[in-house]
């Protein structure tokens, strides 16, 4: 069914709705301030750049709906924001319809191809399993991408655009090009020797065998092609055209470079992904997670995504104690607990196969209520601590075999949109490690994936079986979980971040945050954080320092880290306002904006 919008029709890059609108500010149109915050009506986008929040807003300025303007932001991101994001990569939509009242998922998850084994990642010549590197930079890691079919099932359901109006504003940016910053030329830098490996990477990100000059233009004539082109034709020819072909032949023959550019310590093997498995994909429609903390109903991700049950889980368990009433040291000391025991939870029990009836235990109250006894004020348990025992005698605190740490990826990027109507969309997109697995489609612009290094590479949890080794057509698990809260039926905020594992910790974090501690939306965004992921360390940043002493006289150990996430969220105020946040400084700060800063003329 399709959401209240105007249908438009688009012009190069700009809406000519059908239908009235208030005039847009003039100087709207022609200049766009990145700001990590702003407050306003009539709808707001933020995202980690300050193009995808533009043309995001220009998409909700001309009639379009919060989908529509999801996912012209999510086709820029994959411009300006290719190594965390892209159409060779895969996501999770989390969806409200103001008109019906219902939260919405859509799974656009990475799978399998039809000839993975169990061992896929494990060397033949040596029985043991390969480097995360070794892996990762191959055709071994690609999972069939998911991104494209999920923009085409958005729009289809609830979108008023069709998926070429949606993909002209990120063709024309990436064909006049964005402004490299330090960020984008660091994470060249960081990726450099892998990029240097292949000429489609390095002809594109290392001009003159260099990352780009902070403040040079980058084009990226072949993506614009390509969205052009998918815009003509449709998804058909990502999935099943000519697109098709170009992916399979980089992931069987990858295109590695005569003379690459830096060196590589090993071999880059090849992929067994076919087009058969690029036709066969189609994205998923899972009922979202649902728990509730101090009233509010909290909304996120199912299945392959561990983000919705591990989010949940944890809020369930720290709904037993009254955060605000501890001291901060005793509250992150709760927190930091409950993340352990979550984490051991979701390493046993989560994966693509996991039972519904099992997820639905896992965020039952009864469950929750035997991992919480296992907190003690006084001390924090020894990690990694074991899982818990669904359907187990509730109360009771039992032992079992300990979960291995998680080591998801650690690039993503997240965008919250909201319109006029009270549509919400909060959607995290990625394409896995920062760059994926390093590979430019030759002639095609976009990164690759590297999904499939986040199965288990060997089996994790002891005697008891693993729920994330790879399979045919199985889905990687994932951390992501972008998450939707309702207030008496309402939204109340929708928020998101990347940081693989650490996504899962950021968004507990920045929950309790806002309403537990009663910080501001941008004051839950800022903090420091600080993330549990049952290991014997918590990895923080530095800013977070002034909690560790307490912390640590319980018995927690740290472990220092630049940073974690780069979270977007909107905030729903009285009076119809809207409150959109980004990252003040993390990955560079993100860009936040509304429609109106005040109410439009009537």
């Amino acid at each position: 069914m399709k959401v209240r919008g105007w249908r438009a029709v688009w012009a190069g890059a700009t809406v000519l709705a059908v239908g009235v609108l208030p005039p847009v500010p003039a100087q709207a149109d022609h200049l766009f301030v990145k700001e990590p915050t702003a407050v306003g009506f009539g709808g707001a986008v933020a995202t980690v750049d300050a193009d995808a929040t533009r043309i995001g807003l220009e998409v909700l300025r001309r009639g379009g709906n919060a989908v529509d303007a999801a996912v012209a932001a999510a086709a820029a991101l994959g411009v300006t924001e290719p190594f965390s994001a892209g159409i060779g990569g895969g996501g999770f939509f989390v969806f409200y319809d103001a008109r019906r009242g219902r939260v919405s998922t859509i799974d656009g998850r990475e799978a399998a191809p039809a000839a993975t084994s169990v061992d896929v990642f494990v060397d033949p010549a040596t029985g043991l399993p390969y480097a995360f590197q070794e892996a990762r930079v191959s055709g071994l890691s690609v999972g069939v991408p998911g991104t494209l079919a999920t923009w085409r099932a958005a729009l289809n359901r609830w979108g008023s655009l069709s998926l070429g109006q949606a993909l002209r504003p990120a063709a024309q940016l990436a064909e006049t090009g964005f402004t490299v910053d330090a960020t984008f030329q660091q994470q060249v830098a960081d990726n450099a020797a892998a990029f240097g490996q292949f000429d489609s990477t390095s002809a594109l990100y290392l001009p003159g065998g260099q990352p780009p000059a902070v403040g040079s233009r980058l084009r990226n004539r072949d993506l614009a092609a390509t969205y052009r082109l998918i815009g003509r034709q449709g998804p058909e020819v990502f999935y099943r055209g000519d697109i098709a072909s170009d992916i399979v032949e980089t992931v069987q023959k990858p295109p590695i470079a005569a003379n690459p550019v830096g060196t590589w310590p090993w071999p880059i093997r090849p992929g067994e992904m076919t087009r058969q498995d690029l036709a066969r994909y189609d994205v998923r429609f899972p009922e979202p997670t649902h728990s509730r903390y101090r009233g509010l109903d909290v909304y996120g991700m199912a299945t392959p995504s561990s983000g919705g049950q591990s989010v949940g889980e944890a809020l369930n368990i720290l709904e037993r104690f009254d955060l605000s009433g501890l001291s901060r040291t005793q509250a992150l000391h709760h927190y930091l607990e409950a993340s352990a025991l979550t984490f051991a939870d979701r390493n046993r029990y989560v994966g693509d196969d996991t039972p519904r009836a099992l997820l639905r235990e896992l965020l039952s109250d009864g469950f929750a209520a035997q991992r919480a006894c296992q907190i003690n004020p006084a001390a924090a348990l020894t990690k990694p601590v074991p899982p818990g025992v669904p359907h187990g005698s509730q109360g009771a605190c039992p032992t079992a075999a300990a979960g291995a740490p998680s080591t998801a990826g650690q690039s993503t990027t997240n965008l919250a949109v909201a319109d006029r109507w009270g549509n919400v969309v909060e959607y995290t997109l990625t394409i896995e490690q920062s760059g994926g697995n390093a590979m430019v489609v030759p002639g095609r612009g976009f990164l690759l994936n590297n999904e499939l290094t986040d199965f288990s590479f060997v089996p994790t949890q002891g005697s008891a079986p693993d729920p994330n080794l790879p399979a045919p057509f199985k889905r990687p698990r994932s951390s992501i979980a972008p998450t939707v809260v309702l207030h008496d039926g309402r939204p109340f905020l929708a928020l998101g971040t990347p940081g693989g594992s650490t996504i899962i910790t950021t968004v507990l974090q920045m929950l309790v945050n806002r309403i537990d501690f009663g910080m501001t939306l941008p004051e839950a965004l800022a903090a420091a954080r600080a993330a549990q992921r049952n290991t014997p360390d918590v990895l923080a940043e530095p800013g977070f320092d002034p909690q560790r002493p307490g912390l640590e006289a319980l018995g927690h150990e740290f472990a220092s880290t630049p940073e974690i996430g780069a979270a977007t969220a909107i905030e729903f105020l009285a009076s119809g306002q809207l409150l959109a946040a980004a990252e003040p400084t993390r990955r560079g700060g993100g860009s936040a904006a509304t429609v109106w800063p005040s109410a439009p003329p009537p």
